[in-house]
């Protein structure tokens, strides 16, 4: 009798366990890119929400051969679509985030991709759109044209940082206030304050002050979607946005997320899109289930705002390119002989 309720106990403990490891990297591929978990209803979610990415050999052209999830080092392409006021088609990647993972030496890195950088659409990927525009209008444009906007948006950051991108998730705004409310919200230490629009509340002001501050669905948009107030100069987009991924994962690693699982994994299939295999997001958990959030490097483009034909644009220097291109092809185990030759053969 004893020995069947210790072995009930350490089954439940078990089964917890491994409850709370699936949760936390199920809510990451949300809200990073990263996460698994292995419930029926889950792996369905995430059968939904796959969506390749349409590429000869399922690999990227700067890849000589296909990366192993799990195994290799991987960037991974976060998008925030902005298609509200679209009603859901063509919209922007306003949110542009580029991950990489190494399962050697168990770093992550995230470097945001500014939505103003000034980039040159081909004729091919857009049409009669092609020329000198901002990089999140590649989504749109890509869309437009049936070229794919996912994957236009995926070669045009693969040419400004020099680097492969391996994978990508996209999710809507309506995706991520819903899987912020289905945390129960996100803690996050605001270090300068503002105002912002609510879009879901007839603009109506919501306002930030500095210090510690859970943050709804809406609040959490607003937040990471500012960029018009005088603070944006000294409290940027970007910086906001790799801030709350930070404290996103903070808070999906406490125990109280498993009992959110069913409302997330209803968001999934609706809101998310993601060239990630369920199978891959498996692996994924399986390699990365130990990451430090309060590890995770930040890396930032240098550039200026500079306005050319009336238009406002970010302007990558040169060396601040060469920079991040060198630094993120050293968390991905890339040589320069490497991306090279892939040039050379795509």
């Amino acid at each position: 009798m004893t020995n069947s309720r210790t072995e009930r106990r350490k089954r439940t403990k078990s089964k917890w366990k491994k409850r709370i490891i699936y949760t936390f990297l199920f809510l990451l591929i949300i809200i990073i890119g990263i996460g698994g978990y292995l419930a029926f209803h889950t792996y369905k979610a995430a059968k939904e929400s796959y969506e390749g990415i349409g590429r000869p050999g399922e690999k990227s052209k700067l890849r000589n051969e296909a990366v192993t999830i799990g195994e290799d080092p991987i960037s991974i392409l976060l998008m925030g679509i902005e298609n509200y006021s679209t009603n859901g088609k063509n919209g922007r990647a306003d949110t542009q985030i580029v991950v990489t993972l190494n399962p050697q030496t168990n770093k992550m890195t995230m470097t945001s991709v500014p939505r103003d950088t000034r980039i040159m659409l081909p004729e091919e990927g857009a049409g009669q759109y092609a020329g000198y525009h901002k990089i999140n209008a590649a989504y749109t444009f890509g869309s437009i044209t049936g070229y794919g906007g996912k994957k236009l948006t995926i070669e045009m950051v693969e040419e400004l940082l020099d680097i492969p991108i391996d994978e990508y998730i996209a999710v809507d705004f309506e995706g991520f206030r819903d899987i912020v409310d289905a945390l129960g919200g996100v803690t996050v230490d605001i270090k300068e304050g503002f105002w912002e629009k609510n879009i879901y509340n007839n603009d109506k002001r919501i306002y930030f002050e500095e210090g510690p501050r859970k943050l709804n669905g809406e609040e959490a948009l607003a937040f990471v979607r500012m960029r018009k107030r005088d603070v944006n100069t000294i409290y940027p987009r970007d910086e906001r946005q790799r801030q709350f991924i930070q404290a996103a994962i903070s808070e999906a690693i406490s125990v109280g997320t498993i009992f959110k699982v069913g409302e997330i994994s209803d968001i999934l299939g609706k809101n998310v899109e993601t060239s990630l295999k369920p199978s891959e997001i498996y692996a994924l958990q399986q390699a990365y289930s130990s990451i430090d959030a309060s590890k995770i490097k930040t890396l930032e483009i240098e550039g200026s705002n500079q306005m050319i034909n009336g238009k406002s644009f970010f302007i990558p220097t040169d060396e601040g390119l060469s920079d991040i291109s060198d630094k993120l092809r050293q968390q991905l185990d890339l040589s320069d002989e490497e991306i090279n030759s892939s040039n050379e053969n795509g």
